[in-house]
Formats: structure tokens, sequence, C-alpha cells
């Protein structure tokens, strides 16, 4: 009897030590969720942006026909191009005009916007969206609240001095945003716009592998990543321009539409301080 006694105790000790160290390993799972939030951010899908009905019909996207695209009730999908415009902005312009498609520029500052700005008023009068990607793609997690202000307010204010628009749109350098960022974004009056596809064209030259990785990556309402810019190094974005008209045309056999961003979000509008993917 007392062996069985015994043996119950122990059981029962070795159970309640396993159950407290459960208990001890949920809740640092727990806590870690917890900050995982607070540090980071919290994204807006386009599903959920389009809840709004307050746009202006203008909104939508235009069709060859003179009609306009609903997408909550199409297949969309908005394809962007960051860091331009470059020397290949012109191939790019002229691959969105006979696809009859119509993207959103996040640009650059420095060194873009301010040396190509004929460019820029091409993409406006095509009909694209021109937002901003920042003045000089500094990283804006890593840099001070004064610095992330003046990045992209210079960033805005070189697209509004050549085409007279201000870009209410910011794609933060690399996707890498925080809470604070997102502050500095909404006090601007601003949204920020991430990606759901990425065909990764900054480390490849093989137009095959990137119009692959796109292709794999998107689904309905997403936001597609290329790059519109020539590396100095020779080493990467030198496979887009090959890789877009494939991309293009297989999406639009498989029944998506092509629309920029705010179109995407319509009949909703962009929400200062919100972060879009």
């Amino acid at each position: 009897m007392r062996l069985a006694h015994l043996i119950r105790t122990t059981s029962n000790i070795r159970t309640r030590k396993r159950t407290r160290a459960l208990a001890a390993l949920l809740g640092t799972a727990a806590l870690g969720a917890t900050l995982t939030g607070c540090n980071g951010y919290d994204a807006t899908y386009p599903s959920s942006a389009r809840s709004h009905t307050d746009a202006h019909p203008a909104a939508f996207a235009a069709t060859s026909d003179g009609g306009t695209v609903d997408c909550r009730k199409a297949k969309c999908v908005a394809l962007t191009f960051d860091a331009g415009p470059s020397v290949r902005t012109p191939q790019i312009l002229a691959i969105l005009a006979k696809y009859h498609v119509h993207a959103t520029f996040f640009t650059l500052g420095k060194n873009h916007v301010m040396k190509h700005p004929e460019m820029v008023k091409a993409m406006a009068a095509q009909g694209h969206e021109v937002e901003t990607l920042t003045w000089s793609h500094q990283i804006l997690t890593k840099i001070s609240k004064d610095e992330v202000r003046k990045e992209i307010t210079e960033g805005r204010d070189a697209v509004e001095k050549v085409i007279g628009v201000r870009p209410t749109l910011l794609r933060p350098p690399q996707g890498r945003t925080s809470s604070t960022v997102t502050g500095i974004v909404k006090d601007l009056g601003m949204s920020e716009v991430v990606w759901s596809s990425d065909g990764a064209d900054y480390k490849t030259t093989d137009s095959k592998l990137i119009q692959e990785r796109i292709l794999k990556k998107t689904k309905r309402d997403g936001i597609i990543l290329l790059h519109d810019l020539v590396d100095p190094t020779n080493k990467g974005y030198n496979g887009t321009i090959a890789a877009i008209p494939g991309i293009i045309s297989t999406l639009q056999q498989q029944g998506y539409t092509f629309v920029t961003v705010k179109q995407l979000l319509a009949p909703g509008n962009p929400q200062p301080g919100k972060v879009y993917k």
C-alpha cells in the first residue's frame, strides 16, 4: 500500500510539473506574439479597405470599353514598381501600354525623380499612379524620427514638384516599417503599401525565374513588387523588363484584371497611418 501511494504521489508531482512547464511555455509564446504585434504593424488587406463606400466612381479602374472594374466583384491584382524612374522606364511604359495595364510607381526622389522628370510626367500622362519610395531609400526603421520625416517629405515633394500632384502612398524601403514609422506617416496624411508577391528581381537576371516567382505567389487582391531601376553592379534588375510581358499576359489569361493600388482599394479610400498588403 505504501509503495502504491508513493508511486501515485510521485506521478502527481510529475504531472503538476509538466503542467506548469507547459503553461509557462504557452505564456512565453503568447507574450512573444503580443510583442511582435506591438513592435511591428497591423496590415490591412484590400478586401477590408473596400468596406468604405464613399469613394467617387472615378476611383474604379477604367476598362477599354469605357466602363469600370469593381474589385469587389472582379479578380483584381495591382502591379507596382519600385525605385525608379530610370533609363528603363520608357521600356516599362511601352509594355504596359501594349497590354492596356495601369501600374503604381513608387519613385525615389534623389537621383531618380530629380534626374528623370520627363519620365515621371510620362507615367502620370499614361494614367499610372506616381507615389513615393522616399528620397534616398534609407531604411526607415534604422534612422531617427526627424530623418524618417525628412526622407518621406522630400521624396513626396519631389514628385509634386514635377507633376503637381502630391503622393499619398508610401512604400517603405525593403518593406520595413514599425509603429513609430506608421505614426509619422499618419501625421503626414499618408498610407503605406507593402506587397504580397515579390519576384526578387534584385537577386537574379533570370527573367523566367522572376516570372515563375510572381505567378506562383499571385492571388486575387495581390500587390506585385518589381523594380524599375538599373543596377550599377550589373548583378540584378536586368531580368525584369523581359519578365513583365509574360507576367501580365499569363495573369490576364487566368482572368486577372490589372489595377492601380488605389483602384484595388476602391470604393474605399487609403486611410492615413494604415499599412496595405
